[in-house]
């Protein structure tokens, strides 16, 4: 990419971060959510408890930064409580 002035250098170095540090932190939450759909399949209720609250924590984390939508980020919560919830009923 052709940079033609020292400002666009700049605002182009700021945003190739800010990507960088917004990608980590999808990931991290894609991962939490993955790690307790996992551990609620297997029905292990308080491992599944645990990575419950660390997935809703980060949930809200990257919607407070405006990462994730906060509509998107509080229809994945609902989502996993009601997993949760059915998980806690069978048992």
């Amino acid at each position: 990419m052709a940079i033609k002035s020292r400002s666009a250098e700049k605002r182009h170095r700021q945003s190739e971060e800010r990507r960088l540090r917004n990608k980590s932190a999808r990931s991290t939450v894609r991962t939490s959510v993955k790690k307790f759909v996992a551990l609620a399949q297997k029905k292990e209720l308080v491992e599944a408890e645990a990575a419950l609250k660390d997935m809703i924590k980060k949930i809200d984390t990257a919607a407070g930064k405006g990462i994730i939508k906060k509509n998107s980020a509080a229809r994945k919560k609902s989502r996993m409580q009601r997993l949760f919830n059915s998980l806690k009923a069978a048992q």
